[in-house]
């Protein structure tokens, strides 16, 4: 406890914050602030919780392919219901308890791992940016998987740091089967484990085993949605059809940021440019420093797989909150400055994440 608790203190402020300023954007006569955190993908968790995955394929009344259920992997879903048959509470209040559970371990757990990596001061000042400077951080709050998906991930990368390839090789097959970014958890591993038995010159079966465990999450998950829909390629149909998600070597996100910071108008679709830029600069200054492997392959691989897909692009801030590696830079100057000036910078940083966040949730129409 005496390690976790300043994470636990961020945690409740943070997520306090992210409350509190939703609460003040929020119109009087709109919805109110639970039916705000069940809102978009937060629903369709709740319904697969509830009600199961269909059976196969949906169509449209046309006969087109639409997206269904089958789109979200099943972790989180599992877990809603877990919550709700100890505590009896209602699938939606479920729902965010279990994301809110997922985002203090989160908290913890990138502390812990930060703190080994580059010292206390630093992994505190990096785990207030997660938690409330990013933007769409109040996601971690809702009934989305993000949270779950940082914790699983921060997990894996704090038990491969300290050599329980076991326990990492477990959290990063659960982090597979919770976000198919999974694959992004299961690059940094097998790094780790190259690098360790090239380290030792020597076989070692744990290493061995938790890479072959680890890869099992994703595409055992793929490999099911294909048996139940009768296509191997299921999962991939399903997510074109309902959200126009596949891969195009980032050639969407070039024409997006061209023809944005050419003629765009409109606050989300310009300040998503900047800041996705800003990411793409932090994650590069990373690579030109002393960082962990493993944890530059993990958040390179999660830039990589966001930008080089076509979802949609108010979706993709959103898409890298777990990709804890672009926070270093910033954190590590912060930390080398006085507490004044990093108390300034903090709490700007925090009250612009959570209006961001609240923004998107109260004003921007679309699906964040």
């Amino acid at each position: 406890m005496r390690q976790a608790w300043p994470a636990l203190a961020i945690y409740g402020a943070s997520t306090l914050l992210h409350l509190v300023v939703l609460a003040v954007m929020s119109p009087p006569d709109g919805p109110g602030l639970r039916d705000r955190l069940l809102a978009w993908d937060g629903r369709l968790y709740t319904e697969i919780a509830a009600h199961g995955y269909p059976d196969g394929f949906t169509y449209a009344p046309s006969g087109r392919l639409t997206g269904s259920d089958l789109a979200f992997f099943p972790l989180f879903p599992l877990l809603i219901r877990a919550v709700h048959t100890v505590t009896r509470l209602d699938y939606g209040t479920a729902a965010i308890v279990t994301a809110n559970l997922a985002f203090a371990a989160a908290l913890i757990t990138v502390d812990l791992l930060l703190t080994r990596l580059h010292g206390r001061r630093t992994a505190l000042i990096a785990v207030v940016l997660l938690a409330a400077a990013q933007p769409m951080a109040l996601v971690f709050v809702m009934a989305y998987s993000e949270s779950l998906f940082l914790a699983l991930s921060a997990a894996t990368l704090l038990a491969v740091r300290r050599e329980a390839w076991l326990t990492a090789g477990a959290a990063a097959m659960l982090a597979g089967l919770t976000r198919p970014a999974g694959v992004a958890v299961v690059a940094a591993l097998v790094l780790a484990v190259a690098l360790s038995l090239a380290r030792t010159r020597r076989p070692a079966w744990r290493p061995l085993a938790a890479v072959a465990l680890a890869c099992t999450g994703t595409p055992g998950y793929l490999w099911w949605v294909g048996r139940r829909a009768g296509r191997p390629d299921a999962w991939f149909s399903i997510e074109q059809a309902g959200w126009g998600t596949r891969w195009d070597s980032g050639r969407s996100f070039l024409r997006f940021l061209g023809e944005t910071l050419a003629h765009g108008e409109g606050w989300v679709p310009v300040s998503t440019a900047i800041l996705l830029l800003a990411l793409v600069d932090a994650t590069a200054v990373t690579w030109r420093r002393n960082t962990w492997p493993p944890l530059l392959v993990h958040g390179s691989a999660i830039l990589i797989l966001t930008l080089g897909q076509t979802s949609f692009y108010h979706s993709k801030l959103r898409l890298m909150l777990p990709a804890v590696l672009f926070l270093i830079p910033l954190a590590r100057a912060l930390a080398r400055a006085r507490t004044a000036t990093v108390a300034i910078a903090v709490t700007g940083g925090a009250l612009f994440g959570c209006w961001y966040g609240a923004y998107m949730l109260t004003v921007w129409p679309y699906a964040i």
